[in-house]
């Protein structure tokens, strides 16, 4: 009698323990929408109440349902909360996002839950997708054409501010720049600049030093040699005496000196200078050294006998006495004086 009574009481105690585990778990399946437009979407919530420690499995679901006639888009997570009042309660829920394309009604079956102490089965649903409604009695409408967004100025000065600012800085910026500096220029004090100009016969004899310096002649270029001295000679007639010296021949030359103030001695000197210049230029004419170098120094020599004295004015160094013009460093103020002309109280040239 041991044994089967202890067989008894086990068995007892098993159906007991199945009769609990199906009244606490339960499974229930729910959709948020029952009835959906062709296209249109709905939840799917698979929800189970059970104790922790039954851990039913929830099922896996295909990519369509109903034979395919209701497609499954997405899957939530599953989510679980215990029981605040017993925490061997739990609810354990998990979302589908469901969708039909073809309008009918459609049942979605029940789905097993399996534990360790059993399985779960939740309710069938139906869903019912429905047609969009035409009304056949009107006719067909066109597209309708697409409207018109409108663009201000404003707007697009939104988008383009600083393709204006920059530049109206740009603009800013340089016109201050050229007022500044107007500005400036105006209040600056007039300052006098008095340029010296050497008188004609020193001009004469830096060139004449110069070119005996760079000894053409002695490299038999005796023509760039007379032409040189020809034009430093003519060039000091021209400014000495004021006759177009370099525009003229030697024989006008000697004519426009003809009431200068010239000894016979230098005239004949001159004409001689200048006539040998002109067939070594024309006439191909190769004069000796001793006449090279006779040229040069009757050059220097007419030169220095026919420069013009100047005296010294009181106060006024002789090496200043020669000013050729007066400027300003003020923009519009050039002022030029004839050449000749002292400012200084010297004595004009």
């Amino acid at each position: 009698m041991t044994k089967p009574f202890i067989h008894y009481i086990l068995g007892l105690l098993l159906c007991l323990s199945c009769f609990t585990t199906g009244a606490l778990a339960q499974a229930i399946s729910k959709l948020d929408q029952s009835a959906i437009r062709i296209g249109d979407q709905t939840k799917l919530h698979l929800t189970v109440y059970q104790l922790a420690k039954d851990q039913f499995v929830f099922p896996a679901l295909a990519d369509t349902l109903s034979g395919g006639k209701l497609q499954v888009i997405s899957s939530g997570k599953q989510d679980t909360i215990r029981d605040q009042n017993d925490p061997e309660k739990i609810t354990v829920t998990k979302s589908f996002i469901i969708t039909g394309f073809d309008a009918g009604t459609y049942t979605i079956p029940a789905f097993e839950f399996r534990g360790k102490t059993g399985s779960l089965k939740s309710s069938a649903l139906n869903l019912v997708v429905q047609s969009v409604k035409v009304d056949t009695t009107k006719s067909i409408f066109d597209i309708k054409q697409p409207l018109a967004v409108s663009y201000t100025f404003g707007d697009w000065m939104r988008d383009n501010w600083q393709l204006v600012l920059f530049p109206l800085l740009a603009v800013v910026l340089i016109a201050a720049g050229i007022y500044y500096w107007i500005r400036q220029k105006k209040t600056q004090p007039l300052r006098e600049l008095i340029v010296p100009v050497l008188p004609p016969h020193t001009i004469a004899l830096n060139q004449l030093t110069a070119l005996k310096d760079k000894k053409l002649w002695q490299q038999e270029r005796v023509k760039e040699y007379y032409s040189e001295l020809s034009d430093v000679m003519r060039e000091y007639l021209e400014k000495r005496y004021a006759i177009k010296a370099l525009e003229k021949t030697t024989d006008e030359i000697l004519a426009g000196l003809r009431h200068a103030d010239i000894t016979t001695e230098n005239r004949s000197m001159l004409q001689q200078l200048l006539t040998l210049a002109d067939l070594v230029k024309f006439a191909k004419e190769k004069p000796v050294a001793i006449e090279n170098e006779r040229s040069i120094e009757d050059a220097v020599l007419f030169v220095s006998s026919t420069r013009k004295m100047v005296t010294e004015a009181p106060g006024v160094p002789l090496n200043e006495q020669y000013l050729s013009r007066k400027v300003t460093d003020q923009p519009g103020n050039d002022q030029s004086n004839q050449p000749g002309e002292h400012k200084t109280g010297g004595i004009g040239v």
